[in-house]
């Protein structure tokens, strides 16, 4: 069975000063990886925050995930190469088609809308880009946020790692049979974006407006308790059941779950 480990979405949403602050606290918890979400005009963009994650801390680092529609193909791949460079491997490639509510955003910024049935498209270009950037010497992780059909088949075909976007009160057993029904002969890391701890809901990871008491009153795979103890039962459960080996939390939670990532990293 995979070891366990468990990934931390960090974007800045105070001063710089007190982010870096919260990546040390981070480095010696046993979180495996720094993960920035990618959203334009509402923070730093991802590439740069992570090149200077990467100083602060020995820890991998990666995007949570990159919106395929934002910028270029060749662009998101250069990008992506190059921090595989700049970190001696330790950057992972989070990408996916973007939020709900993507035809929005690239109105506001200027960029042509993409059809939901052509975004699967640009995420291969991408890949196929990076692993040319990449060459036959690096291999620059991939996990894929993934929906519907076409994005499984191509996470299935070329991700290193896959992420399941589902309604956060989506049941515990909805999600067990989409996961089941993926095609994992490639034997991929199974990651979990879990976006509410207890009653607290991360920034980046849910809306403002998600109902916590719905999430857990439909037993959904977005909520993990608080209480270490629980918590830990719950996360064997997930791997156990369903195959979840990569947990990814919000910062805000990441203090009080450090017993959790230190009892679990690496078993």
């Amino acid at each position: 069975m995979r070891s366990l480990r468990f990934g931390v979405v960090a974007p800045i949403i105070t001063d710089v000063p007190a982010w870096l602050d919260q990546l040390r606290g981070l480095a010696d918890s046993g979180y495996s990886t720094i993960l920035m979400p990618d959203v334009p005009q509402w923070q730093p963009a991802p590439g740069p925050a992570l090149a200077v994650a990467a100083t602060i801390t020995d820890l991998r680092v990666g995007t949570w995930v990159y919106a395929s529609p934002v910028r270029p193909a060749w662009i998101t791949a250069w990008e992506a190469h190059s921090l595989t460079v700049l970190t001696d491997g330790r950057f992972e490639m989070g990408i996916g088609t973007g939020r709900p509510g993507i035809a929005g955003q690239l109105r506001e910024l200027g960029l042509p809308a993409v059809p939901a049935n052509d975004r699967s498209g640009q995420v291969r270009e991408i890949l196929t880009a990076l692993r040319e950037l990449d060459g036959p010497d690096r291999h620059t992780p991939v996990a894929m946020a993934v929906g519907g059909p076409q994005a499984q088949a191509l996470a299935a075909e070329l991700a290193d790692t896959v992420t399941f976007v589902m309604p956060h009160t989506e049941t515990r057993a909805e999600t067990t049979r989409r996961v089941r029904a993926f095609d994992n002969r490639r034997d991929l890391e199974l990651a979990a974006h879990v976006p509410v701890i207890g009653d607290a809901v991360a920034p980046f990871m849910a809306g403002p407006d998600t109902d916590t008491a719905a999430i857990r009153a439909a037993d959904s795979l977005a909520f993990l308790p608080s209480d270490p103890a629980a918590a830990i039962d719950e996360i064997h459960r997930r791997r156990e059941e369903i195959g979840f080996t990569y947990f990814v939390f919000g910062a805000d939670v990441a203090a009080p779950l450090a017993p959790v990532v230190a009892e679990l990293a690496g078993r």
